[in-house]
């Protein structure tokens, strides 16, 4: 049974991957800074199969202590970094505090989960690496300055990567999605444009059915936007 590592799963797309995962039959190691969003996904999932961490991937030490005590040091078959924050913030009001969460999450959490278990990955000689990235890394989007920096370095970061463990047999799957219904908007921009917005189960299945199977297929950089576009 494959072993897949969700960080950021306890809410948005990261919920639904980890919940869609389950049911598809692997067993999940589901990640958050909230224990007690976890408690609750781990009171919804209610499978055997799936285990609940706190691990902050912003800070180095909580990954490697993750990686010690709950991983027992061996790499995933499957790291799909899902956990993200940002701020609706023109660049000129965005506050150095912001700027840093922002970059230390969505960009050096993902770089700390990578690098943390690609070792493992490459002694194997297989694994796959799920970055849920974001239309921002490719578009201009206005009040997203510092949140598109770090998903565009993530981008670029994923893209180097994957040439390099090519001759491992890892994939690197890059996912950017377009405006989806998640916690990370507000609750009135969501309620406005709840009909536009993708769904996160909608996404989950997809991204699922990406990991799934033994072929020698991967898709690289995939984006999902919703059909009338962007908000």
């Amino acid at each position: 049974m494959k072993t897949i590592w969700v960080s950021g799963a306890s809410t948005g797309i990261g919920n639904a991957i980890t919940k869609e995962a389950i049911s598809s039959g692997y067993r999940v190691i589901a990640t958050s800074r909230s224990a007690e969003n976890l408690a609750k996904l781990k009171a919804e999932a209610g499978d055997g199969r799936l285990v609940t961490a706190v691990c902050d991937v912003s800070r180095i030490e909580s990954i490697r202590e993750f990686f010690k005590d709950t991983l027992n040091g061996e790499a995933p078959s499957v790291l799909i970094n899902c956990a993200g924050v940002t701020t609706f913030k023109e660049a000129a009001l965005t506050s150095f505090e912001e700027i840093d969460s922002i970059i230390s999450t969505n960009l050096l959490g993902a770089v700390y989960t990578i690098q943390t278990v690609l070792p493992g990955m490459i002694a194997r000689n297989s694994g796959t690496i799920v970055n849920i990235n974001s239309v921002a890394a490719l578009d201009r989007l206005k009040a997203s300055s510092i949140y598109s920096a770090s998903k565009a370095g993530l981008l670029q970061y994923s893209r180097v990567v994957r040439e390099e463990v090519r001759a491992n047999n890892i994939k690197v799957i890059d996912i950017l999605p377009g405006a989806t219904e998640t916690p990370i908007w507000h609750e009135k921009v969501r309620a406005k444009y709840a009909e536009k917005m993708m769904k996160p189960d909608d996404l989950a299945r997809h991204i699922i059915k990406f990991i799934s199977g033994e072929s020698n297929l991967v898709q690289e950089e995939v984006v999902f936007r919703p059909v009338t576009g962007n908000l």
